[in-house]
């Protein structure tokens, strides 16, 4: 609806334009909170001094809480919430922050005070280092927004200290805040909930759906290419090699589950992003789990990434060694990695490629060297479940065509590795021995290569927590002869799988409504389940969902 001028000021249909998901009040219930509108645009001037803003501001919330049940005034307290929370941060470098205020404008006085941090849904004030209002944050990469309209101004907090901090990314740790201004009188609490964990909030003796943006925490972060950097990624591996690690999207929770991601070849953490905001579309998945991904450069072999994500697992325990079982998701060569942190491999295990063979590489390398950690490994007992989604358990014949043979030509690994790997070696026929045709040393490609024989020990051995399969046909419903144009599906399939569901999807398929569907059923059984701690792999379930499926 186009908006209607009024003498309300330009500052209230500033507001109206960031509230597109709210319909637009009438003119006449504008006219009813006419000084509201005109405290809110008083306090929009950039040049006024901090503390008046910051009055005037409580001037147009106090106006509009009156009457906080009318759309209208919502609007106005929503917007002078949210960005007197952001003024006040930002303001003399933050020494006005979380400390009690006495803020005058005209002959009115407030005197503002900050509500402490609670388990049960309130925020530190001094966690976050800066604060967005979430209607300015650009919804460029995300497909769907996903929020809730109610009362409170939302934000996105976002945690960024001087001196970084373990499982972070340079740019911080982002979560969804509602502001919340409660007036007793001219005695202010400005709370900080967290609206995952509270969707609703007591407000003036009567519960109140909370304003938040579920979303905005997500597309805040860099937005990168994620092609470019996916190729980079895997052919200069070098390059990327700061960018390995495990790293939190939301702020630790020792209450949630850790859901981590964990991407494929040519690609990035990125890819994610969709998917993460479809499962926080869900209230309970959103309070129950917590995301985090995995990055890593992808032309470094499936075994020596895998190697780095356990470390990365080991350090997650040793610093939050009360945290509960993690679920792991992972796609394509992302599922393989995964896998290998559920998996135990022992030396006897590599007698399966044949007992002389076995031998003689294993005396061509160094006991406990980078090779050895990287193909000897025990599983990892805090893993409660994982997602394969169109993973080649088997390989892939197109890592053996000429495009695989012209990839792996143009991988050039790290001198770390290389010199590790070189350091590793009593015989430098080592990996001739273990390719069988050729002492190259091995890359993602020949990791994802059927004749890899890491991928022939994996398959006989058990993964020892309960995991589910998701893999695609490209929508021809001809499975077991299915691909999902680069998996086969005798490679992605596992009788071991609890459960199987085809979709009618590429190798890309993650965003794909069935398997979202899928993945979201997944993460409900496993809340359903009797223990988090180690779980039965229980009945097994095979789906086939197609183009005509209801």
């Amino acid at each position: 609806m186009k908006p209607v001028l009024s003498t309300l000021s330009l500052a209230l249909v500033f507001a109206f334009a960031f509230t597109a998901c709210v319909p637009s009040p009438s003119q006449v219930e504008q006219a009813k909170h006419k000084a509201a509108a005109d405290f809110l645009k008083q306090a929009s001037e950039p040049a006024s001094p901090p503390d008046q803003r910051a009055a005037l501001y409580l001037s147009a919330a106090a106006a509009a809480w009156t009457d906080s049940s009318d759309l209208s005034a919502r609007v106005i307290y929503n917007k002078a919430a949210a960005d007197l929370t952001v003024l006040l941060r930002n303001a003399h470098q933050g020494q006005r922050w979380n400390r009690p205020l006495t803020l005058t404008t005209g002959t009115t006085t407030y005197r503002l005070h900050f509500a402490k941090a609670t388990r049960n849904g309130v925020w530190d004030p001094n966690y976050f280092t800066s604060f967005t209002p979430a209607a300015e944050v650009r919804m460029k990469s995300i497909q769907r927004q996903n929020r809730q309209d109610g009362l409170g101004g939302a934000l996105v907090g976002r945690h960024q200290p001087a001196q970084r901090e373990v499982f972070t990314a340079p740019f911080g740790v982002t979560a969804p805040v509602t502001s919340i201004l409660d007036f007793k009188g001219r005695d202010v609490t400005l709370t900080l909930i967290d609206p995952t964990k509270t969707p609703k909030s007591q407000v003036k003796g009567s519960e109140r759906l909370l304003e938040a943006d579920f979303s905005a925490p997500l597309a805040s972060y860099p937005q990168k290419s994620e092609y470019w950097n996916g190729i980079m990624g895997a052919l200069h591996v070098e390059a990327y090699m700061g960018k390995t690690g495990l790293f939190m999207l939301q702020p630790y929770d020792a209450d949630r589950i850790p859901l981590i991601f964990v991407h494929g070849l040519i690609s990035t953490p990125q890819m994610w992003r969709n998917v993460i905001n479809e499962i926080e579309a869900d209230p309970v998945l959103r309070n129950r789990y917590q995301c985090w991904v995995f990055s890593y450069p992808t032309g470094n072999p499936p075994a020596y990434s895998a190697m780095r994500f356990r470390q990365e697992l080991d350090q997650f325990y040793k610093i939050y060694p009360h945290a509960k079982p993690y679920v792991l998701v992972g796609h394509s060569m992302g599922g393989l990695i995964s896998r290998m942190e559920a998996t135990t491999v022992t030396r006897e295990a590599w007698d399966s490629i044949g007992k002389k063979k076995a031998q003689l590489f294993f005396a061509a390398i160094k006991k406990n060297s980078l090779v050895e950690q990287a193909i000897i490994f025990n599983a990892n007992p805090h893993i409660g479940r994982l997602v394969f989604i169109c993973t080649p358990h088997r390989g892939s014949q197109m890592a053996l065509s000429k495009l695989g043979e012209f990839a792996q030509r143009l991988i050039f690994l790290p001198v770390e590795i290389t010199a590790s790997v070189a350091g590793s070696l009593v015989d430098s026929n080592a990996f001739a021995i273990f390719m069988g045709d050729s002492n190259r040393l091995p890359t993602s490609v020949t990791g994802l290569s059927p004749t890899n024989p890491m991928l022939k020990v994996l398959d006989a051995q058990t993964i020892q927590a309960p995991h589910h399969t998701i893999a695609g046909d490209q929508g021809k419903g001809n499975t077991p002869n299915s691909s999902d144009g680069v998996v086969p599906y005798w490679s992605s399939h596992l009788k071991s799988a609890n459960s199987e569901c085809i979709v009618p999807g590429p190798h890309g398929a993650c965003e794909l409504p069935q398997t979202l569907t899928e993945l979201r059923r997944i993460l409900h059984l496993h809340l359903n389940s009797t223990s988090c701690a180690r779980l039965s792999h229980g009945p097994r379930i095979k789906t086939r969902l197609h183009p005509k499926s209801p």
